[in-house]
């Protein structure tokens, strides 16, 4: 079944490499260019505010706050946030973050990835933080990257295959963010470990459930391209050998997002039964009168 091999692939894309995508920035040539930059027409924020939190350790860190819904009400600032890997976070961003009143973090991470990367937040300033017990294998990724003369069309076209099963391979995953933003008292971060693939639908369907237009949620998501940043390899990767095999163009497309990666993720949503809305009931468990409250409170009159 095409989600069990795409669950094997583990991807590049899956919110971080468990092959590192960190080892794909070492690999990059002095020339390559940065990621491609999001349209022009991509949300920004107001000059009140910063779609990208101002944090030292930060990873792709970006509020939510400032997008308009269909009916003319604004996602408020400072309560919804997704993020990559947290592990990075300084003594600094820890106290950012509780000024802020973070009190809830959903990490999307598996468990190696966390173990790999602990986030050691302190004390005074610890969110109740939700995770999962899984494991991604990497086996066919591997044998993905080993192909001989892999071009970026084959590359963007596995990751774009692969976004059709996120929406149900992580929907465990995706309804414990929606329990927990009913059932928090204050602001929420969800994360993986690039902040992009995993959260980056999680963020696509989080905005949308908030009555923002599918655009302007595509538009967010396309914000990884500029805002992602893979951290430095640890000494003795070994998969930067075979990551330095591949072109430019295959490095880029494995560690960028692209517009027909989250068109996917959609489609699979409006292909349940009932729609998307079917898929927010029967993954999410979020009936009308839960999007309902989810609505009030995170959103505010324009």
């Amino acid at each position: 079944m095409r989600s069990n091999i795409l669950m094997r692939a583990g991807l590049i894309g899956l919110g971080g490499l468990i092959l590192p995508a960190a080892a794909l920035a070492q690999a990059q040539p002095a020339t390559q260019p940065a990621p491609q930059a999001a349209p022009a027409a991509a949300p920004a924020a107001d000059a009140a505010h910063q779609r990208v939190l101002p944090l030292e350790g930060g990873q792709n860190f970006r509020d939510l706050g400032g997008y308009r819904t269909t009916d003319g009400r604004m996602v408020k600032w400072g309560v919804l946030m997704r993020s990559g890997a947290m592990s990075r976070l300084t003594e600094k961003d820890f106290a950012y973050l509780a000024s802020l009143g973070l009190k809830t973090v959903v990490d999307f991470r598996d468990t190696r990835e966390r173990t790999s990367e602990p986030v050691n937040w302190p004390a005074d300033a610890k969110p109740q933080v939700f995770t999962k017990d899984y494991a991604l294998d990497n086996g066919m990724f591997m044998n993905l990257l080993m192909k001989p003369g892999l071009s970026a069309e084959q590359a963007k076209q596995a990751m774009a295959t692969f976004y059709r099963d996120v929406p149900n391979v992580f929907a465990d995953q995706y309804r414990t963010l929606f329990d927990q933003l009913l059932a928090s008292d204050g602001a929420v971060a969800f994360n993986c470990t690039a902040g992009k693939d995993r959260t980056g639908v999680a963020a696509a369907i989080l905005l949308s459930v908030l009555g923002v237009d599918r655009e302007t949620a595509i538009q967010d998501y396309l914000l990884s391209n500029r805002y992602y940043r893979p951290l430095p390899p640890k000494a003795g990767d070994p998969a930067l050998a075979m990551f330095s095999k591949l072109s430019p163009e295959v490095r880029q497309a494995l560690m960028g997002v692209d517009r027909s990666f989250i068109e996917n993720a959609f489609a699979t949503m409006d292909a349940y039964p009932g729609g998307i809305k079917g898929y927010y009931r029967e993954k999410l468990g979020l009936d009308d009168l839960k999007i309902a409250r989810l609505q009030a409170k995170y959103l505010t009159a324009a």
